[in-house]
């Protein structure tokens, strides 16, 4: 009896360590704007202008100012959020097919410095 309890037990443990990986580490913050989306450490997320519906035009220096919100390679794709493929072969979160992006000059979570830079750049919008 002890046994298909344990087995019971383990079998849940991984069925929640699995739904961990399938969501998107995204969440809705509130900024001097309204709400937007960050990633898991409250840091706003953006959306480049330049970029197409399951494509990011941004990388070299634009993705080392505009970080992108990189995806593990078990990651699932869940309703709005896919997972788009990198020119490099790596993976990153899009909403709604538009890549993500944190920038690097937001210093602590509910900045939102990026908005509008360069004419480029847009909060990421629940």
């Amino acid at each position: 009896m002890k046994s298909v309890k344990f087995l019971s037990l383990a079998a849940a443990a991984a069925l929640m360590a699995t739904a961990a990986f399938a969501a998107p580490p995204v969440k809705e913050i509130e900024t001097a704007k309204g709400k937007v989306l960050a990633g898991e450490n409250d840091m706003t997320l953006y959306t480049f202008k330049k970029d197409t519906k399951g494509v990011s035009n941004c990388y070299d220096d634009c993705a080392k100012n505009w970080p992108p919100l990189m995806a593990a390679s078990d990651a699932k794709a869940d309703g709005a959020y896919s997972i788009i493929e990198r020119k490099d072969g790596t993976k990153q979160w899009a909403k709604d097919g538009m890549p993500l992006y944190y920038w690097v000059k937001d210093k602590k979570a509910g900045d939102i410095t990026g908005d509008g830079v360069g004419g480029n750049w847009d909060l990421a919008k629940p």
